[in-house]
């Protein structure tokens, strides 16, 4: 076999119809967009969502509700979650991460109450609950916050 003994494969290859291009050749004429309208005109047509001039029905829908821009938003940990590590370790973003608690290590960090845990932990969070705050004094852990 030679570069010039190469051939598509038979049907692959598929000459495009030639539209307007005189009657005999079955796409003359109007081309394919039947008689006048505003379909057959060059840039015809109707654009996405219209309905024939009634009221569309993104703008009959009522709109709710807003998008605050000074929302933040933390990955929660939950007392519970850290269970598993051992006493008097040290745990932050990297390691909750590396655990598979939390997915992502430039979001902020909330630990709360939820749960039991029954070992003194060092936590490094952006912020805290009170009860969560309380517990692990209580248990004679630390929560170190962090600055946003």
């Amino acid at each position: 076999m030679r570069l010039h003994d190469l051939k598509p494969a038979p049907g692959s290859k598929k000459e495009p119809k030639r539209k307007g291009r005189g009657e005999s050749s079955g796409q003359g004429k109007t081309a394919g967009r039947g008689h006048k309208g505003q379909k057959s005109r060059s840039g015809g047509g109707v654009g996405v969502g219209f309905e024939g001039g009634q009221m569309p029905l993104q703008r009959r829908l009522p709109k709710r509700g807003f998008t605050n821009l000074f929302k933040k938003t933390y990955s929660l940990v939950n007392l519970a979650d850290l269970e598993p590590f051992a006493a008097h370790s040290v745990i932050d973003a990297e390691v909750l991460v590396a655990s598979g608690i939390i997915r992502k290590v430039d979001q902020p960090i909330k630990l709360l109450a939820n749960g039991l845990l029954t070992k003194p932990l060092t936590v490094k969070a952006q912020a805290a609950s009170k009860q969560a705050l309380a517990k692990m004094a209580e248990l004679g852990g630390q929560v170190e916050i962090l600055t946003l």
